[in-house]
């Protein structure tokens, strides 16, 4: 299995890359028997399937493009011979750029982007046999023939909380937006309290608004106080009720001297929030910078232009598939090729997939301070036990 992650390095040059569990609800498909049949001797067929025409999809889909093609002139002489499908963005379009790919002989599926595609592709993909690698980091559509690619809330949570009970600072107070997502982020919190050493001294929602959060800080300020906690732990994004969160926390007496702020979303993106007053000491977790920077900086040699945050999704798809063909055996496409447990080696750090169709990505451990990103624990070079 180590052989996957020598030869991404030879196939990556550039990049100087080495490298918990999840347990999550996967849809309903059968993992499939084996793979496809494989011809040794012939270019294998993968099918990049984006959204290249879709409104809110065009512009990600170009840079998703351009980073697949990328990891195919990286790997060198290789069997991949890429093929871009366009989904329209909706599971109709989704669905009939599937079948035109299997009709077309492809081996394996690298995308789509948006979730309720990746379910159209995954059922019309399962009944031969093809593995679909979405880039979505849903995990209601995960299991069978469909693998995540996007790092998920429970990725991040886990690591999270893990240094957080390491540092003493595991006893956590949840705050969340009341709705789908952020529920679903602070569940994702939930477990990994449980299943890391960590305690939930409490949680407590906000109605989605600015009105919303104004009216929720006294209470949550209260509560927090009453709790015995010694971390807030934040589902909220930046383009969120994150900046709310963070002016209005400390102004009702919930600052670092007396909680450890920690975010689930990125908090430096945009660079601006860097400022935020409430965010300095403020931990969240991230791909390794210097390896993403790494990869931003390849990118931009041969395009111009910097790539989108996820386009490394898609260089890292296709470096595994080539990985996986360079390794060979009977099934080099099927499940349990894709599952080992040493994983690849990605453009910013480690990533396996789990049987349930959900991943792993080793990520790192970044603080906020004087308005800069510190990493104060570094992403991990490997993986140290096996897959699930």
């Amino acid at each position: 299995m180590l052989a996957l992650l020598s030869f991404r390095r030879k196939a990556m040059g550039w990049l100087t890359a080495a490298f918990a569990g999840l347990t999550l609800a996967a849809c309903d498909m059968q993992f499939p028997a084996s793979g496809p049949v494989l011809n040794a001797n012939a270019p294998v067929n993968v099918a990049l399937l984006l959204p290249k025409t879709a409104a809110n999809g065009a512009s990600v889909a170009q840079s998703l493009e351009n980073a697949a093609r990328l990891a195919v002139t990286d790997l060198g002489n290789t069997r991949v011979t890429l093929k871009v499908y366009d989904t329209a963005g909706t599971p109709q379009g989704a669905q009939a750029a599937a079948q035109r790919a299997l009709a077309d002989g492809s081996k394996i599926f690298l995308g789509p982007l948006f979730a309720e595609n990746a379910n159209a592709v995954g059922q019309i993909a399962a009944g031969r046999g093809v593995n679909v690698m979405t880039f979505s980091n849903n995990p209601s559509v995960a299991g069978g023939n469909v693998f995540l690619l996007g790092n998920t809330f429970q990725n991040s949570a886990d690591r999270l909380v893990r240094y957080a009970v390491r540092q003493g600072k595991g006893n956590i107070y949840v705050i969340h937006a009341d709705d789908p997502a952020e529920r679903l982020a602070a569940e994702a919190i939930q477990r990994a309290a449980g299943t890391n050493g960590g305690s939930i001294a409490g949680m407590q929602s906000f109605a989605l608004s600015q009105q919303g959060v104004i009216d929720a800080i006294p209470g949550i300020a209260s509560n927090y106080r009453a709790s015995g906690a010694n971390t807030v732990f934040v589902t909220s994004g930046t383009s969120g009720a994150l900046p709310f969160l963070a002016d209005l926390l400390p102004e009702n007496g919930i600052d670092r001297a007396n909680a450890q702020f920690i975010g689930l979303q990125r908090l430096d993106i945009p660079s601006s929030a860097l400022s935020l007053k409430g965010l300095q000491g403020a931990w969240y977790a991230t791909p390794s910078p210097a390896l993403a920077q790494q990869f931003n900086n390849r990118y931009a040699s041969v395009y111009g232009s910097q790539p989108n945050p996820i386009a490394g999704l898609a260089y890292d798809g296709v470096a595994a598939i080539g990985a996986l063909l360079a390794q060979g055996g009977s099934d080099p496409l099927g499940t349990q090729a894709l599952t080992q447990g040493a994983g690849f080696a990605g453009v910013s750090g480690p990533f396996r997939f789990f049987r349930n169709g959900t991943n792993q990505r080793g990520l790192a451990i970044a603080q906020i301070e004087n308005n800069k990103v510190t990493v104060i624990d570094p992403a991990p070079r490997s993986f140290g036990g096996a897959g699930f």
